[in-house]
């Protein structure tokens, strides 16, 4: 029966995640602290991170003031100089770059679902930033429809559905996050499919519901097509 399949893109369908990471690892290189330890570096940035992303959203913009403002905490009272603001911003020039990585096997799976189902994208964060990825990845053609929201609720996949007269049935979000991609798809009446990914963000972690009716895990990607 032909279904109504939903794509997360960053870290479901091409390699995000790791660019953030690798800015990080610099970051406390750069921050050099004499007596908190690399995890404790990391967790002062997460606790920024969860305050920005409420007030400024996701993406590279949102990362780089976190960075600025914990090297302006842990520095305490000594002023952030100007090298440290280029360093800062040298770190993020490979995510603003917008260098698509494909994850293995995603051209080819789009392809075969495509063939027998209707395909949708649902990504969130920046929308200039998002959009430039989408393009840059050359898999716009494959969705019958490209939306970019700034964050993943219940109510933005009842309306997802609803503006499109998709029934919840009939109707799968596929993604590596068990925050944004599954539990809130869950919640609004659809199925959802956990395609994990090693690098997910922290702050898109959640519990997964395994014991829901609806709930799949697959891996690797191309294990899709297994199910659909």
């Amino acid at each position: 029966m032909k279904q109504n399949l939903i794509f997360d893109a960053d870290d479901t369908l091409w390699e995000n995640n790791v660019l953030f990471e690798r800015a990080v690892e610099d970051f406390i290189d750069h921050v050099g602290h004499p007596t908190l330890t690399r995890v404790q570096v990391r967790e002062r940035l997460e606790e920024i991170e969860r305050v920005n992303v409420r007030s400024h959203g996701y993406g590279v913009d949102s990362f780089e003031r976190s960075l600025t403002e914990c090297l302006t905490v842990l520095r305490a009272d000594v002023p952030l100089a100007d090298g440290d603001l280029v360093a800062l911003r040298a770190m993020c020039e490979p995510i603003r770059a917008n260098v698509i990585e494909l994850i293995d096997g995603v051209i080819d799976t789009l392809h075969e679902l495509a063939s027998r189902h209707q395909l949708f994208l649902l990504t969130k964060g920046d929308h200039a930033q998002q959009a430039a990825k989408i393009e840059a990845s050359g898999l716009a053609d494959l969705f019958a429809d490209l939306t970019i929201v700034p964050e993943k609720e219940p109510a933005v996949y009842t309306r997802f559905i609803s503006d499109r007269q998709l029934a919840p049935d009939d109707t799968w979000m596929i993604g590596n996050s068990p925050k944004s991609d599954i539990r809130p798809a869950l919640q609004a009446g659809l199925g959802a499919v956990l395609v994990p990914h090693p690098m997910t963000w922290s702050l898109e972690h959640d519990d997964v519901p395994h014991t829901h009716e609806r709930f799949r895990e697959v891996s690797p990607f191309a294990g899709l097509t297994m199910h659909f």
